[in-house]
């Protein structure tokens, strides 16, 4: 291969029948895939250095003659009945021909009309498969030449027994043969002025029935993926013929008869899924969007109990659309404007009718429901541009602060919108405050939200006084998403180092000297809420969730108030009744949270700030579980355990040997969670850090042994994958326990579970 591209034709031309006969037995022959890829490889070099040598009058030219003899030796195994080298041939014929256009049309003119005469011999779907397989590689390579030349092409010729050949694996009960056919067709879509017009229609109607109507979700899913592929290239197409039909059977009401109720939601499902995955180009999201909208609406009017999971369902098509959408400003802008006012008003609607118990539309305050809709509105925010933003941003918050509805469509509402207005009456309108926070926090991080300070202090009093957990935990998570992309107070270049016992009363002046800036103040605000919370009274777990996101909106940018909050966290570590949550919080503060701050939602988020919380932060939870009473010590263990969790794994190698003993104390913890968030941060350590792992190897056998026989089924599993690592440690320090394991891991070849005894046979086989 190195020698192709150096040398040229006459240089090679001695060796080549040697060269050829060498590759080709190789590849026949061959027990090792590398072998075989390097060979294909090597073939392929050789054939292009053929290709690109410049010949003068009087040479002769080899490519053709190397062409031959491998269309010799390969082709007629393309037509033997027992197949069994076709493959190899097919590899080899393939690696020739993407080499340069030429070699492409030289062997495509022999191969493509043997191949499309042996699908028709043969009929069986297995045999029928293989062949289309192989001429499903010649079509891609076509792919690769880019635009089909008229004069030169073989395909070209071939267009309607190739056309012919793939609708009829379209059709055939087999499921794989279907798959390769789906394959194909996206391939020829792809191939540019390939497909009549009438071939496209016929196409189109294909993709239908397989969506909508095969059996198998492998097909019906292909079907799908197929269709979005092909619909920005044929969008008239797609928007005309296919987008009408699926608009027809989610219209066509209720279950006809005969058919149950399972099968008539099953293709509704599909029609929804259907039209989100064919919604890849502008034109055709203005004509499916209205559709799933007027379904939801129609949803909206119904009264069943099954509703909620079918409005999910169709929340789940728009995130799609909206995802979709994202890089193409004019359909972004459009499904922003016309999905997000239209999900607000019907959530509106909803809310008002539960404030004047009226039933129809409650499925829509529902937590799935407000919870699949949040990413609707999300990704449809992400990536508007500033100006539009901001002009989006006009009509929202005015909406929830002073009730301002006239933007919505169908505006008229039987009483007034009040979220954050007081009384029992209004806890349905609270609720929409988790669309708000779709909303506000998706914003690019340079728009102006109007009245922002008394919106954050009205979503800081619903965070702490409302008595629904789903509203206050989002009314913190919105609270806490402004907090992170507000402009920084004088405060935020002041010392962090502010002592833990300050916390009431003075500290917070200290840390923030200027409390006329606006970040300041409302940070203030929010301690001075939260303190006496989390200190008595009924709602001190929402007193802590609050103080969970703000802390964590302060950690991602590096605010100095954040070390503060962390120490009061770790504070409450030691706490009856808040500890295990506390400890749980250490997890919310690492993780990547799917909602809310993080970058896709323009967040302000650090680049190191998780190695910036393990250096601040872990030498105390060390010396709190030393300090700790018996009974706390598991809340200490969990923290850290969720601390190293998300610690990337060079850093937590380098800081093994200090915290090994304290990993080592918390497999022998009680509580599950401690367990298995321990198992999976030893995991990675086995294979990346093996000498220092060998030196605990006796602990470490006899504590992953115990745990294969835990009750729960996670730790097992967990355990079993450790015991698995454990063999990529030296073999010299593994034989003493080499009989032990294996008798112990006997017994879990008969645990009750399934996963758990594929483990077990995995790590058993290795030990």
């Amino acid at each position: 291969t190195a020698c192709c591209a150096i040398y040229g034709q006459k240089e090679l031309q001695e060796f080549l029948p040697s060269l050829w006969s060498s590759l080709r037995r190789e590849v026949f022959q061959t027990a090792s895939e590398k072998i075989e890829t390097e060979c294909l490889a090597a073939l392929h070099a050789l054939s292009a250095c053929l290709s690109r040598s410049v010949l003068t009058s009087d040479s002769e030219d080899l490519l053709d003659s190397f062409l031959s003899s491998i269309l010799q030796d390969c082709r007629h195994h393309l037509c033997e009945p027992d197949m069994k080298l076709v493959w190899p041939s097919a590899k080899l014929l393939q690696a020739a021909a993407g080499a340069s256009l030429r070699t492409y049309h030289c062997i495509t003119r022999s191969i493509l009309p043997l191949l499309l005469d042996q699908y028709t011999k043969h009929t069986q779907s297995s045999q029928r498969r293989t062949i289309l397989e192989m001429l499903l590689g010649f079509l891609e390579l076509q792919q690769k030449w880019g635009h089909v030349e008229e004069d030169e092409s073989t395909l070209l010729s071939l267009q309607a027994p190739v056309c012919s050949v793939v609708f009829s694996a379209l059709t055939d009960p087999s499921v794989q043969l279907q798959l390769v056919g789906i394959k194909a067709l996206t391939v020829l879509g792809s191939l540019q002025g390939f497909l009549s017009s009438s071939d496209l229609e016929l196409a189109v109607d294909h993709l239908i029935r397989l969506a909508l109507h095969e059996e198998d979700s492998q097909s019906s899913e292909a079907a799908m993926e197929a269709a979005g592929f092909l619909a920005p290239t044929y969008p008239k197409v797609f928007s005309g013929h296919m987008v009408p039909r699926l608009e027809q059977e989610l219209q066509s009401g209720r279950a006809g008869k005969g058919e149950s109720y399972h099968n008539h939601r099953s293709l509704q499902q599909r029609c929804l899924q259907a039209l989100a995955a064919v919604s890849t180009h502008t034109s055709i999201v203005r004509e499916t969007v209205p559709v799933l909208l007027q379904h939801l609406q129609k949803m909206q009017k119904g009264t069943e109990a099954r509703n909620t999971q079918d409005v999910v369902s169709v929340c789940q098509s728009l995130h799609r659309v909206a995802l979709q959408c994202q890089q193409d400003a004019e359909g972004c802008w459009y499904f922003h404007q016309t999905v997000v006012p239209c999900l607000l008003a019907m959530a509106v609607q909803a809310a008002m009718q539960e404030s004047t118990h009226t039933l129809p539309g409650k499925a829509l305050l529902e937590e799935e429901v407000l919870a699949a809709m949040i990413p609707v509105i999300s990704a449809a925010t992400t990536h508007l541009s500033p100006e539009l933003a901001a002009q989006s941003v006009s009509h929202v918050v005015p909406l929830f602060l002073d009730g301002e509805v006239s933007f919505l469509p169908q505006n008229s509402f039987p009483c007034s919108f009040q979220p954050f207005g007081d009384g029992e009456c209004l806890e349905a309108q609270r609720r929409l405050v988790a669309l708000l926070m779709a909303f506000v926090c998706s914003l690019p991080r340079d728009v102006a939200i109007p009245q922002q300070e008394w919106l954050l202090r009205e979503l800081l009093a619903l965070s702490c006084s409302c008595n629904c957990p789903f509203t206050a935990t989002t009314a913190a998570k919105c609270f806490a998403g402004l907090v992170n992309k507000h402009p920084a107070g004088k405060g935020a270049g002041a010392d962090a180092g502010v002592p833990a016992h300050r916390w009431q009363g003075e500290w917070l002046s200290l840390s923030l000297p200027s409390p006329g800036q606006q970040l300041d103040e409302i940070l203030q605000l929010a301690v001075n809420r939260m303190e006496p919370g989390l200190v008595e009274g009924p709602r001190r777990m929402q007193a802590l969730t609050l103080l969970l996101w703000v802390t964590k909106a302060l950690v991602l940018r590096y605010h100095p108030l954040s070390s503060c909050l962390t120490d009061k966290l770790l504070g409450l570590l030691g706490d009856t009744e808040l500890g295990p949550a506390a400890a749980d919080g250490f997890s919310l503060l690492m993780a990547e949270s799917p909602d809310v701050l993080h970058k896709g939602c323009h967040a302000d988020v650090r680049i190191m700030f998780r190695q910036r919380f393990f250096t601040d932060n872990v030498p105390k939870l060390v010396q709190g579980f030393h300090g700790a009473g018996p009974d706390m010590k598991a809340n200490y263990l969990k923290g850290l355990s969720h601390v190293l969790n998300y610690l990337p794994k060079p850093v937590l190698v380098t800081e093994l040997p200090t915290l090994l003993s304290l990993l080592l104390e918390a497999l022998s913890c009680s509580d599950r969670v401690v367990q298995l968030s321990t198992l999976s941060c030893l995991h990675p350590l086995l294979l990346e850090a093996p000498q220092i792992m060998s030196l605990h190897v006796d602990t470490l056998v006899t504590k992953f042994l115990n745990l294969t026989s835990s009750p729960a089924m996670a730790v097992r599993i967990a355990a079993l994958r450790c015991a698995h690592a454990l063999t990529s440690l030296p073999t010299t320090v593994l034989l003493p326990y080499k009989g032990r394991v294996i008798r112990a891991l006997a017994k879990p070849l008969d645990d009750k579970k399934r996963l758990v005894r594929k483990e077990a046979v995995t790590a058993r086989g290795e030990w």
